[in-house]
């Protein structure tokens, strides 16, 4: 379940800062009993753009796919990376 707090929540940083630590999640704020931001600790932020900018290979991996663009051998790209990498 989300955790929502109202903006006058605020004015306790220390409270927030340790809230969103402890949860890993977004908190999510409200003005006026409706919805105005979202907070969250670095660490979330982070892995939340991680994650969406996966999403965005993926979507473009698989536009190129479905646009014919022909797939490559594994074997061959993970001897290449061996060889890359010297693994």
């Amino acid at each position: 379940m989300p955790e929502i707090r109202p903006i006058k929540d605020l004015r306790n940083t220390a409270e927030i800062s340790n809230l969103c630590h402890s949860i890993d999640e977004p908190v999510f704020i409200t003005k006026n009993g409706y919805s105005d931001l979202v907070i969250m600790s670095m660490d979330t932020y982070e892995r939340n753009m991680a994650r969406l900018h996966l999403y965005e290979k993926l979507a473009e991996a698989e536009a190129e796919i479905k646009n014919g663009r022909p797939l490559l051998d594994a074997k061959d790209v993970f001897s290449r990376l061996r060889t890359k990498y010297e693994i």
